[in-house]
């Protein structure tokens, strides 16, 4: 793809919270037919709902909506982990197929904390500035 590059294209969180999407994708691809619209599809829309929200927080002026858009991004990693564990509990998936994945979880959800904790700090430092300047 050509064109124009979007700020959270660059995001190396994005990128890999994208790559995380597929992973799981492929690991529902064995789920039994009968879940593919129940269990399944509720873990699609929470693994997607993770990259999405960083790119719709990206494109967020405040730094506030930013640090909203990567805590919702956050949680929907946390449902999603739930949902795979959950499929473990019900013999859809194995633990070991979990636990393959379980290294790019860790790594996207430690990213997504430190971008957060980055615009924090960004955030603190601009009403510090504020507040000096009044």
């Amino acid at each position: 793809m050509t064109g124009i590059v979007y700020s959270f294209e660059k995001l190396i969180v994005w990128q890999e919270a994208k790559k995380l999407v597929a992973d799981v994708y492929h690991l529902l691809d064995s789920f039994p037919k009968f879940e593919k619209y129940a269990l399944c599809d509720q873990i699609r829309r929470a693994i997607v709902s993770v990259p999405s929200n960083i790119a719709e927080g990206s494109g967020r002026k405040s730094l506030k909506e930013q640090i909203h858009f990567l805590e919702i991004s956050y949680g929907s990693l946390m449902e999603s982990y739930n949902q795979l564990l959950i499929a473990i509990d019900l013999n859809y998936i194995t633990e070991e197929s979990v636990e393959a994945i379980k290294p790019s979880i860790d790594a996207v959800a430690k990213m997504i904390n430190g971008l957060c904790n980055s615009y924090e700090d960004k955030l603190e430092a601009q009403v510090s500035t504020k507040q000096l300047n009044n």
